[in-house]
């Protein structure tokens, strides 16, 4: 007689479904102590029910297959508790960009759009040191935040000065086809070496219809659907590069509710007294 625990003895007593042990088996996370050869069975050992036990609770938070045979495979419980704690951390992190998604929606759908305040802007050419690169559209926040810790880093190292805040410049296939060229750069004076990714850099001129978006950047596909719509209504948008000057944010240290970002929109003319 076989002393092994049937998969329906083993799903009871662990309250893993018979589908998701025949699955854990096929992906080598949790395989039975025993398969008979005459007709398939499988059996599982009494042993196997605390490696069972940590399966369902990483799986309930969402750990992701790989990471659970990490977890079970560690050498000693301090890598397994850095593998846990890290897993936590992503959770956290996801949570609370769930939270700020949800707090936006409630925004959105409880307090009307304001009408705009909307300025017409001519901006020269103006040098700058910057960062280039195709991004893809899942990475463009990483790669921002990366890039322009970078050029600040730069900055003091050759000791540029600054003229203006920094910004960036942003192609119509990052957005439509999830892949397109980004720049962030800051003005500066003095003579730009290229170290890295940073190079000099001439922004180039433009029109522009501008509007000054507040708070994080989280929401700032709110204030762009505006910025468009005003250019769309009265006919004066063209292609062109969209762009962003961070007249306040995480570099001077201030709290995201008070950053203040300029978002332009390309435009065939600039009226000012608009």
């Amino acid at each position: 007689m076989n002393a092994g625990l049937t998969v329906g003895d083993f799903s009871r007593m662990t309250h893993l479904s018979v589908k998701t042990l025949h699955h854990y088996h096929q992906v080598g996370l949790l395989e039975p102590a025993q398969i008979d050869s005459r007709n398939g069975y499988r059996y599982y050992s009494v042993d196997q029910i605390p490696a069972a036990q940590v399966i369902r609770r990483l799986r309930d938070l969402n750990m992701p297959i790989p990471g659970v045979k990490a977890v079970l495979a560690a050498p000693d419980s301090t890598s397994r508790n850095a593998l846990i704690a890290g897993h936590l951390d992503r959770l956290e992190t996801e949570l609370a960009q769930t939270r700020e998604a949800v707090s936006s929606l409630r925004n959105l759908l409880t307090h009307p759009p304001a009408q705009p305040s909307v300025e017409h802007r001519t901006v020269p050419a103006t040098p700058a040191v910057a960062i280039r690169q195709l991004v893809d559209r899942h990475d463009i926040l990483a790669w921002w935040r990366n890039a322009l810790d970078e050029l600040h880093a730069t900055v003091r190292a050759q000791h540029l000065t600054p003229t203006g805040p920094s910004g960036g410049l942003f192609t119509s296939g990052l957005y439509q086809h999830d892949r397109g060229e980004a720049t962030v750069f800051i003005p500066v004076h003095g003579a730009v070496r290229t170290v890295g990714r940073a190079e000099p850099f001439l922004v180039p001129p433009a029109e522009l219809a501008i509007i000054t978006h507040h708070g994080p950047l989280d929401s700032v596909d709110i204030t762009y659907g505006e910025l468009g719509s005003y250019a769309t209504r009265h006919e004066i948008s063209v292609e062109g590069s969209l762009r962003e000057y961070y007249r306040r944010g995480a570099h001077d240290g201030a709290a995201p509710d008070s950053w203040e970002t300029d978002i332009g929109w390309p435009i065939f003319r600039a009226d000012r007294d608009h």
